[in-house]
């Protein structure tokens, strides 16, 4: 799109329409001290071949994901992405259509996100799932309020195994809802049950949950509803569900988790998908989009946006929620990966996921490294001797990502805890390499 500056004339136009006298008078809320007064420090131009040399030094200070053993995990996984993906969400009508509003021209784009709620309600166990949300976790703080919309209660018991930013997300955006959360639990042995009472509007629960434990989510569920309060699942790890048994199946209520995964790349950090899935009987408190299928005037089969007021666009206040777009192309990505895989192949995937994580902790045993784990999916808690945080940023420096030191996102923790992710993509002489790094 052509930019056209606009000129004296028309500035003063502006102005006088909106009835101030300057420019200057747009801003008079912000506070003095906190306006530039003086022109910004910035460098001068430059030509386009110098600032492409700029920038390529700083990109080649970047250590992506396979350029060596990589075992980082801790809520994005580095995963193989079929060259189907990319090149489908790169044709024109899926990488440019993004908000179809109008049905009659959307139909592809709405098809898809139908697809995607379809594949997201089977792979969680649930009755319906929305359009996709931003990331896991705005999806587990959209979760929350829901959950206190239904229960007329303001209060979440949250687990200490959930993933430390995910924590600090909900707490920042769940308004009006206060929080019993729960210390951090690298043990995978806390009672989150004793923490439910009468004012308690949800639990929440991740499984695998951050330090990589499985956790049987069916006592949870039965207290919780005994109390008259909602389970809210929470997964960082999608591939995880070809595995075990969904959250749906053990009881949840509402189920959120993020979708990168599944045909999303790393991506140095986004942008990634947030899954939202729950029971029929409370999707009108659903936030998000929701595809749903129809018939036109001719019987044929269609699509359109379904259950979505205006006001979720348009009038926060009325809103459930202030996010009123999804991530589309994502979902997409995620949609034709898990079209390739099928059933089957999720689960072959899962598999071999587990396996190589089971590969990963016995060799890192063998040689001395404590798991901490007794269940695990692909990804798990050790202990090392000495700082961890030194441990592994050694290791980088030898071309080994050797995981995430939990003291990192959580400075209440031990400082000698690594939670290590292994993938489809971890090879023996990757768990080697881990090995010699961690050992000793």
């Amino acid at each position: 799109m052509r930019y056209h500056p606009l000129t004296a004339d028309d500035r003063a136009l502006m102005l006088k329409k909106i009835g101030i006298g300057a420019i200057d008078d747009l801003f008079a809320d912000v506070p003095a001290g906190k306006l530039f007064t003086e022109p910004m420090d910035l460098p001068a131009g430059q030509s386009e071949i110098a600032v492409e040399r700029a920038l390529s030094a700083m990109a080649r200070k970047n250590h992506a994901a396979g350029d060596g053993p990589f075992f980082l995990g801790a809520g994005a996984y580095r995963h193989h992405v079929p060259a189907t993906v990319d090149h489908l969400i790169q044709r024109s009508e899926f990488l440019t259509s993004y908000t179809p509003y109008q049905a009659e021209i959307s139909q592809g784009t709405l098809q898809v996100l139908f697809e995607f709620q379809t594949q997201v309600a089977r792979l969680t166990g649930m009755e319906v799932a929305n359009a996709s949300m931003y990331d896991g976790s705005t999806a587990a703080a959209e979760a929350v309020m829901m959950a206190a919309r239904l229960t007329k209660r303001g209060k979440a018991v949250v687990s200490g195994g959930i993933h430390p930013q995910y924590r600090d997300v909900i707490a920042t955006v769940s308004t009006g809802v206060t929080f019993d959360m729960a210390p951090a639990d690298w043990t995978g042995t806390e009672d989150i049950v004793a923490r439910i009472d009468k004012d308690t509007a949800c639990v929440v629960v991740q499984s695998p949950s951050f330090y990589g434990h499985l956790v049987d989510l069916r006592p949870i569920a039965k207290a919780a509803h005994e109390a008259g309060a909602l389970l809210v699942s929470v997964f960082t790890e999608p591939v995880a569900l070809g595995a075990i048994e969904p959250p749906g199946a053990m009881g949840a209520d509402i189920v959120v988790g993020e979708g990168q995964g599944i045909g999303n790349s790393l991506n140095f950090g986004g942008p990634y998908v947030g899954l939202f899935a729950t029971t029929k009987k409370h999707v009108r408190q659903m936030p998000g989009r929701l595809s749903g299928e129809t018939t036109d005037a001719d019987g044929k089969r269609g699509f359109a946006l379904t259950l979505s007021t205006r006001e979720q666009h348009i009038r926060r206040d009325k809103a459930t929620s202030n996010i009123c777009t999804n991530s589309g192309l994502c979902a997409l990505a995620f949609t034709i990966h898990m079209t390739l895989l099928g059933e089957k192949g999720l689960s072959r995937l899962a598999a071999l996921n587990h396996e190589r994580a089971c590969a990963t902790a016995d060799a890192l045993a063998r040689a001395g490294v404590e798991v901490l784990n007794e269940t695990f999916f692909n990804e798990f808690t050790v202990r090392v001797k000495g700082d961890a945080a030194a441990r592994v940023e050694k290791a980088a420096s030898e071309g080994i990502i050797a995981g995430l030191p939990v003291s990192r996102l959580d400075p209440s923790a031990p400082g000698d805890l690594i939670v290590v992710a292994a993938t489809e993509l971890t090879t023996d002489d990757d768990i080697a390499a881990l090995v010699g790094a961690l050992e000793g």
